[in-house]
């Protein structure tokens, strides 16, 4: 995927209520396929903090609840409660993570939510994904989670933190919310229970649901990951300023710029898995043809739903001239033979770290003459790139040396007037066809670590852990009457994920082939 738009881009405030609060399009009936279960008024609903009625849902075909079901549904159920839990591998890493922030931050108390579910469309919600700070320092991944760290004062006087997961407990059984909740266990699933959670995190959790009154009550300096979750920035308003908290969030977004040891595995994982979601592709080429892009991007998510969570970012499955818009996600137009496909997709894991890979691939398996001339040009730009990645090198380095080996080429073809390769550069008259920059940091957020610091970041020096994309491209549009008619609609990006090491550079994503030849090669092997 290309890099980071210029404008950053900022959490949505989330629709949905935070914790202790009824979510908009919550139903006592349940949502979905299943047929409507209708509550009783006066029924509690643990979704809330006990006070307020399971809501009935308009139209729903139960007009009510008989004391009788209410009484029969409290009993008869066994004991689920697991006791033989360990905990995820992601813990320790986590805890150490957490010691680093509260070693940045001493006697400030530090709130970083997951966020809550949104609305897709009236009583349904978009899958949930937690906001990638508190998935990071926690290892959890369920709706309505906070990590709270409250400073505290230790044995030797040293200030330092104590983290708590507030989380949501299991579904109430004796009051009904388990079954009449929309968001009860039986309709969504069953949920682990506070004493699970602490033994599968690997930290103190307590119930979410009464976490707004504490922390209104908070006293003190407060920092917090804003806009995940409405409830708890209304209950901090008074207690946060939006400087100290970019400070937070910036520091967040830096820590994620090396990797350690669990991210590392992640990252090999995600690149191993999208390698075969590529290979499942090429294989269904001439489905895709009878059909659309959507075939494409049907194919690689099924390898990403069965091996990982989700897809890390929307497949761009672009087609003949499709291929020259940077971030085509529609992906309904037509699958031609004699065509180029551009694929820029990425498996997540189920710890949500992404791969970013792309590959421009011949949709009948030979680039023509043309094809392959803009191909190679790609080709070198990216070899030039990569081979500029190492510790100590400017983070800039990798996208200079691509960017010149363009110029070069657009200027031996004669699409520029200027002959001049520093002073293309210098003008960027290059980017009319090669538009974006040539990477970005990737990890646990496609484009992350996108709040850092410039001088951290873009203005900084590469360091060993770190892991970026590497992927310089060519796009002539279809309307570009500067080119020759010929390389109108072709549009070539290769793209793949370079992890720093002491002694330069792993190249992640290194199982799909690159070199055009290669590119032919495996395609053929694959094809029916």
């Amino acid at each position: 995927m290309t890099e980071e738009q210029p404008q950053t881009r900022t959490p949505e405030t989330a629709e949905t209520a935070g914790p202790g609060q009824t979510p908009p399009g919550e139903i006592a009936e349940g949502a979905g396929g299943a047929e409507d279960t209708d509550g009783a008024e006066g029924t509690e609903d643990t979704g809330d903090t006990g006070d307020k009625p399971v809501k009935q849902r308009k139209n729903g075909l139960y007009g009510g609840l008989s004391d009788e079901l209410a009484e029969n549904m409290k009993s008869g159920w066994a004991d689920t409660e697991r006791h033989d839990l360990e905990p995820v591998p992601q813990a320790g890493f986590a805890a150490d993570r957490r010691a680093a922030l509260s070693a940045r931050f001493p006697g400030e108390r530090l709130v970083v939510p997951a966020g809550n579910l949104k609305v897709r469309a009236n009583d349904t919600e978009y899958p949930f994904r937690p906001s990638s700070d508190y998935a990071y320092l926690t290892g959890d991944r369920t709706e309505d989670g906070v990590l709270v760290l409250e400073p505290v004062t230790t044995g030797d006087g040293k200030l330092g933190h104590e983290a708590t997961a507030y989380l949501l407990p299991r579904s109430d059984r004796t009051n009904g919310e388990f079954w009449l909740s929309g968001q009860g266990e039986l309709w969504v699933g069953r949920r682990n229970s506070l004493t699970e959670n602490e033994k599968l995190l690997g930290l103190p959790v307590k119930d979410v649901r009464k976490l707004t009154e504490h922390l209104a009550e908070a006293t003190g300096p407060v920092r917090l990951l804003r806009g995940y979750d409405a409830a708890v920035d209304k209950a901090l308003v008074d207690k946060v300023t939006a400087e100290r908290d970019e400070e937070f969030r910036v520091f967040l977004s830096e820590m994620r710029l090396v990797k350690d040891e669990f991210e590392i595995a992640e990252m090999e994982y995600a690149c191993e898995s999208t390698a075969r979601g590529f290979e499942d592709v090429v294989k269904v080429l001439d489905r895709a043809e009878a059909t659309s892009e959507r075939y494409i991007e049907g194919t690689f998510f099924l390898r990403a739903r069965v091996e990982g969570n989700d897809v890390g970012y929307s497949s761009i499955c672009a087609a003949g001239p499709h291929a020259t818009t940077l971030h085509w996600v529609r992906n309904d137009g037509a699958v031609r033979s004699g065509d180029l496909l551009l694929l820029d997709a990425g498996v997540e894991t189920r710890n949500l770290y992404t791969a970013d890979v792309t590959r421009t691939l011949p949709i009948d398996g030979t680039f023509t003459p043309l094809q392959r001339r803009i191909y190679d040009a790609v080709y070198d730009a990216q070899e030039a790139g990569i081979a500029a990645v190492r510790p100590g090198a400017a983070y800039r380095d990798f996208h200079d040396a691509a960017q010149r080996v363009l110029a070069a080429r657009l200027i031996e073809w004669g699409l520029l007037q200027v002959e001049d390769v520093d002073k293309v550069l210098e003008l960027g008259l290059q980017r009319r066809w090669t538009l974006h920059g040539t990477g970005h940091m990737l990890g646990i957020d496609v484009h992350d670590c996108a709040a850092a610091r410039t001088e951290e970041y873009v203005g900084g020096t590469l360091r060993t852990g770190m892991c970026l994309t590497v992927e310089p491209g060519l796009y002539f549009q279809s309307d570009d009457l500067t080119v020759p008619e010929e390389y109108r609609g072709i549009g070539v990006r290769i793209e793949d994920d370079i992890l720093v090491t002491e002694d330069g550079r792993r190249n992640l994503s290194d199982q799909l082939p690159r070199q055009a030849d290669e590119v032919e090669a495996w395609m053929a092997r694959l094809r029916p």
